[in-house]
């Protein structure tokens, strides 16, 4: 209720059921009363998002039915936090998997510096934004939770263990999302910069 009394100042405001275990199924519930083609899910924990990454997630729906975006691992603290979501993409920017985990290991090089590592490989740290097209986002929360959703707590598993093709557009997006307690000091200066 306090979040939507301050948005209400700037913008529409649908309050959704408490139930909800996600907030894709929020978005579902509001997106079910309107006749729309689509929605874009911008996750409360990435206060900093740049609108040029929402306009790039949603045009993608032109061509895909479910987008999200990434961009470039820079640094060595990324890299190694569970908490910074790595996806790997094939050649069509497709997404291949979502991990907690750095993706890919790097065999040959296992056991080098991580900086060293970085810079063999272009990985991808996944922002927390989705399009969806509004019938596969109502599908999409009809279906049961998979194992490898369940595994890592990451929902857009899901969609791929569904066979979902999920576009990854990547982005030059260097923002700082709140993950955990101690990143509300930085992302409070962040905000008053």
């Amino acid at each position: 209720a306090r979040i939507a009394e301050a948005a209400q100042a700037w913008c529409e405001v649908e309050m959704t059921a408490h139930s909800h275990p996600s907030g894709t199924d929020r978005v579902a519930e509001v997106i079910g009363r309107y006749d729309c083609d689509g929605a874009v899910n911008i996750q409360g924990d990435e206060p900093l998002l740049d609108p040029e990454v929402i306009d790039r997630v949603a045009g993608g729906l032109v061509d895909t039915t479910m987008t999200t975006a990434a961009t470039p691992i820079s640094s060595v603290e990324d890299y190694r936090s569970p908490n910074v979501v790595k996806v790997v993409v094939n050649r069509h920017g497709r997404a291949l998997y979502f991990s907690r985990r750095t993706i890919p290991y790097l065999r040959d090089i296992e056991g080098r510096p991580e900086a060293e590592q970085m810079s063999a490989f272009p990985f991808l740290k996944h922002l927390g934004i989705y399009g969806f097209r509004r019938d596969t986002l109502l599908w999409f929360v009809e279906q049961p939770v998979s194992p490898l959703e369940h595994a890592e707590k990451l929902e857009q598993l899901r969609a791929l263990d569904a066979g979902v093709e999920v576009a990854v557009l990547q982005v030059d997006y260097a923002g700082w999302g709140v993950d955990v307690p101690e990143d509300i000091p930085r992302v409070e200066e962040m905000l008053q910069e």
